[in-house]
Order: C-alpha cells, then structure tokens, then sequence
C-alpha cells in the first residue's frame, strides 16, 4: 500500500466515528503534539483528556483520543509509525480476576502481564468490567498462581492505566488481539 493510503486509513482510524472518544495504544515515536495534530486538538486538550499536563507518552499504553468533532481535520495528516501491537480484538476470551505485581521488563512495552497459559508474544486486550477501562498488554510471563479466579497478573504500569492498584483485585475479561 502507498504511503499516502496509510496516511488516510491512520486518519480514519483515529478519527472514526463522531460521538465518542476512543481509546489509542501509543506506539513508540508517537509524540503529543503529532496526535493532537492528527485529531484536530491542542496538546494541552490532548492532556486534559488523559490526567492532565503531567501526562507522559508511554508505547504499549493506551490513551484517550477525541471523536474527530472538537476541531478542525487536516488534509494531510502527520506520518505515525505502524502499531507495534494488533489493532482488533476477537471475542472475550477469558473472565476471571486481574491483580498485579512488579512485571517483567520488555523492551517493547510497560505494559506486560503474566498468564497461566498464552505463548510468551500474545498481546491481550485487558478490560475492566465495573469501570470498561481497557489496556492492551504483552505477556512475557507466567502467572498468576495459588488462586484459580485470578487469570492474570498485570504489570504496575498496566494496573495503573486500568485504575486498580487501589483495589488491588479487579474482575476483568481477556480478548486475544488479532
């Protein structure tokens, strides 16, 4: 595919559809003000949208991006690297009790996981049932142990996007992403 056919597929895909915000996974060379200039924002919108200004970009999170109404689209959009991770997920895969712990480190992502059973490389769609905040993380890890409620131990990072490291034990479900 030419470059410029990325170019409109990256736009409509961070456009889509009016309404709604959608949710993002950052990808490494992602910058703030390529994004907001991508979806017709400020940076500090940008921000204001995601915890503020001491938002930081961080590849492998996900972020919240406006619905494409808030200002003007640009004929041309700005070139953002090809997503690291898969960008649909397929049906819900398992349901069970998220928890987390310190992860291990990948060079790809923060946003790493442990599980019983996936190959070490799948990526993971990770949704919060109470809350429908999601994040998509890598496993390079197994775990967790002990408690068979408990289908995956996230890193800090991804608990963190997730909002439970007040809570500690989330329900949650797993969609495989494609």
């Amino acid at each position: 595919m030419a470059a410029g056919g990325r170019l409109v597929l990256l736009a409509a895909a961070l456009l889509g559809s009016a309404g709604a915000d959608r949710s993002y996974t950052i990808q490494r060379g992602d910058t703030l003000w390529s994004l907001a200039r991508a979806t017709g924002v400020s940076v500090a919108q940008l921000q204001a949208m995601n915890g503020g200004p001491g938002f930081q970009l961080r590849a492998g999170e996900v972020m919240r991006l406006p619905d494409g109404t808030g200002g003007a689209v640009m004929a041309t959009p700005p070139a953002l690297p090809p997503r690291a991770a898969p960008s649909t997920a397929a049906r819900v895969f398992q349901r069970g009790q998220a928890v987390y712990y310190g992860g291990r480190r990948d060079a790809r992502t923060a946003m790493t996981a442990a599980h019983l059973s996936l190959p070490f490389g799948t990526w993971v769609r990770v949704t919060h049932q109470r809350t429908g905040r999601s994040v998509v993380v890598l496993i390079n890890d197994r775990g967790p142990f002990g408690v068979p409620s408990r289908v995956i131990d996230l890193s800090t990072a991804a608990a963190r996007q997730l909002g439970i490291l007040g809570e500690g034990v989330a329900p949650v479900t797993l969609s495989l992403m494609r």
